[in-house]
């Protein structure tokens, strides 16, 4: 099954290579290439979880520079999640980037970026892994500043500042682990982190989470991902969202759960709590936001927590020895890593089909698209559906067990977790709510009511290919919503591998039973039954109503002649409430300008602008920012333009090195 990786590796540098060779006039061979490169690579990625984990192959440059590729059923899962995402972007993109400048450019960087991926999660030692990171994060860059018409250079020189700062974390975990352990390779390191002084093992925690959290959007290190991902192209964002930030989750289980193995309970409860806070501040940012695709990253922010709750409930569980309950919390936070892969590919997707028609990311600008964009209007609910968690689509499985994980916390010996455990499943819940208070809001100002503009009334349906690339991802949702058991007991090697347990999905797949608590959940059986009701009041309807001549007239508009896109609700209108409530969190910022002819009495115009400033940014880097700022101007100081002084810095500086060598 190995040649299946060979067989990737070769169709992903050939869509590569034909896109630097034609640029243009082959672009769609490349993302063809691609999606089976994708194939291939999920048959790899399933092989892994059903076997022993297996050398790929090692390059030896010098002594010290040897390239590794090992996988494992932890690999496994997240070369499968990879390649689902990746497979339906690389169809959507054949005709997304028809009308792009520089696409060869494009295809490219698209190749590379999914490769250096799947170089992360197969690499076999230190060295292997900074280089593929440092790739990934690279090429990344290159994508979120491809547009050069937006704002993509202060997007992206905060992504570089923030991703690079993440990789100095990263890079100084290593060089303790290399210290203590004295071994490059990861199954090494693996082997002699037994023999680690606990506080270096805390250490270790911590540069962890910051670093890798970085990547993944956690908060307060989250700035960079509302930024970044409206500015990439949106096949580009719905990649980033879909698994790169996936990809500091598996950093984070690769070297806190799998190397160091079981540590204090309080490392649990900090990521229950990182967690808890990342949703719901990711969630209530979100709901503030009227572009789209920044109202889609701060929701990254929130599911990024989501699953940080129930990787953190298996870590506590482990820590009192529940092991089997802290298989099923872990089996919570990978599923829900497979789901917001999903879901949240086909809403980036299908904003992109938005902007892509309109060419404005503003929801007050939109309108009506339902009836114009169709097919993208239906996967956009299914995918707004999944992510608020609502039955029978996938979200809603995920989310069931991370409740269930946070129960279990009850079962611990430690007072501490069971205070944790109803705060983190009440933070829970209250995100579930906003989550879905934000896409009643993205779902019916955009595609809903009338077009508020002359973007959204020239609105065109999207390609026949990149209909395909989102329904494929909306069929996803539906059968990993209704089917969710056979998708678990697929990943449960990886399961097993981190936890020492497994958690198999009893009743052939089909219902999900937890033997502990005695919960069991059946979306089969939950869709037959909402089928059925939709059935039964069709048919009674029609019974009722019988066949009478049904007359269709225009909404009530209180004796207006006719209603008009300034009439309905907006966005702004939408979320005041809540800008309100929770204005100590928001900070508003509000700019009221009134024009007079004669003051009081007669007004010319009015206007009025409201913003809000994330307290992180206030209060966090912006004092970060100006301290950098004032001690470059007090450095700027030695840059005077003196020859002179530039000749005594050279004296100085011989001086020195002179008395340094004697």
């Amino acid at each position: 099954m190995i040649r299946f990786f060979y067989l990737g590796i070769v169709l992903f540098f050939a869509g590569a290579i034909i896109s630097l060779i034609f640029q243009k006039a082959k672009t769609r061979t490349t993302y063809i290439l691609t999606s089976i490169g994708a194939v291939s690579f999920a048959i790899f990625g399933t092989y892994l979880l059903s076997s022993p984990p297996i050398n790929i192959f090692s390059i030896s440059v010098t002594p010290v520079l040897e390239f590794v590729f090992r996988g494992d059923a932890i690999s496994g899962f997240f070369i499968f999640v990879i390649s689902i995402i990746a497979f339906s972007v690389s169809i959507y993109s054949v005709g997304y980037t028809k009308g792009i400048a520089n696409k060869g450019i494009l295809g490219i960087l698209f190749s590379i970026f999914i490769m250096s991926m799947y170089a992360v999660v197969l690499s076999g030692n230190i060295i292997t892994f900074l280089i593929s990171w440092e790739t990934m994060s690279i090429v990344s860059y290159f994508l979120v500043t491809f547009d050069t018409q937006t704002k993509s250079a202060k997007a992206g020189f905060i992504y570089a500042m923030m991703t690079h700062a993440g990789m100095a974390f990263i890079i100084a975990l290593f060089l303790i682990l290399y210290k203590y352990t004295g071994h490059i390779d990861f199954s090494g390191i693996k082997a002699a982190s037994n023999d680690l002084p606990d506080a270096v093992k805390t250490i270790i925690f911590i540069f962890a989470i910051i670093g890798f959290g970085t990547k993944a959007g956690i908060i307060p290190l989250h700035t960079w991902l509302p930024e970044a991902h409206p500015a990439a192209p949106s096949n580009i964002s719905s990649l980033m969202s879909g698994v790169m930030i996936k990809v500091g989750i598996y950093g984070i289980l690769r070297i806190v759960v799998d190397i160091l193995g079981i540590g204090p309970e309080w490392w649990g409860i900090a990521i229950i709590i990182i967690g808890a806070i990342s949703s719901v501040l990711g969630v209530l940012y979100a709901l503030m936001e009227h572009d789209i695709k920044r109202l889609l990253a701060f929701h990254s922010v929130e599911n990024i927590g989501i699953i940080l709750l129930g990787v953190g409930a298996s870590m506590v569980l482990s820590s009192n020895g529940l092991y089997t309950l802290s298989a099923i919390a872990m089996t919570a936070g990978l599923y829900h890593t497979l789901n917001h892969a999903i879901f949240k590919g086909l809403l980036f997707l299908g904003a992109g089909s938005v902007v892509h028609s309109i060419h404005t990311k503003n929801m007050e600008d939109m309108g009506g698209l339902i009836k114009l964009m169709p097919y993208t209007a239906i996967f956009f609910l299914i995918g707004s559906i999944s992510i608020c968690a609502l039955p029978f689509f996938n979200g809603f499985v995920s989310e069931w067990l991370t409740f269930q994980a946070l129960l279990f916390d009850f079962k611990s010996a430690s007072a501490t977790a069971k205070v944790i455990a109803p705060l983190s499943g009440a933070a829970l819940a209250f995100t579930g709510a906003l989550a879905v208070a934000c896409f009643v809001k993205a779902f019916g100002i955009s595609f809903l009511g009338m077009p508020r503009s002359h973007h959204s009334r020239g609105a065109k349906e999207s390609s026949p290919s990149m209909i395909a690339g989102m329904g494929i991802l909306a069929l996803l949702c539906l059968i990993f919503g209704i089917f969710p058991g056979f998708t678990i007991n697929l990943f449960s090697p990886a399961v097993l591998s981190l936890t020492g347990a497994e958690y198999i999905s009893s009743s052939k797949g089909i219902i999900i039973y937890i033997s502990e608590t005695a919960a069991s959940l059946s979306p089969l059986a939950i869709f037959v039954a909402l089928l059925g009701l939709f059935i039964a009041a069709v048919v009674l309807v029609r019974i009722v109503g019988g066949k009478g001549k049904i007359t269709y007239g225009d909404s009530w508009d209180c004796g207006i002649p006719s209603l008009t896109p300034r009439m309905q609700y907006t966005a702004t209108a939408y979320t005041k409430p809540i800008r309100v409530i929770f204005k100590r969190i928001y900070l508003p910022v509000r700019d009221l300008n009134i024009v007079y002819v004669l003051e009081p009495l007669i007004v010319k115009s009015i206007s009025y602008r409201s913003e809000i400033a994330p307290a992180f940014d206030r209060y966090l880097y912006k004092p970060i920012t100006d301290f950098i700022h004032s001690i470059a101007g007090k450095v700027k100081l030695l840059q005077s333009g003196d020859l002179h002084l530039y000749l005594g810095y050279m004296l100085a500086t011989l001086i020195l090195l002179l008395l340094f060598c004697i």
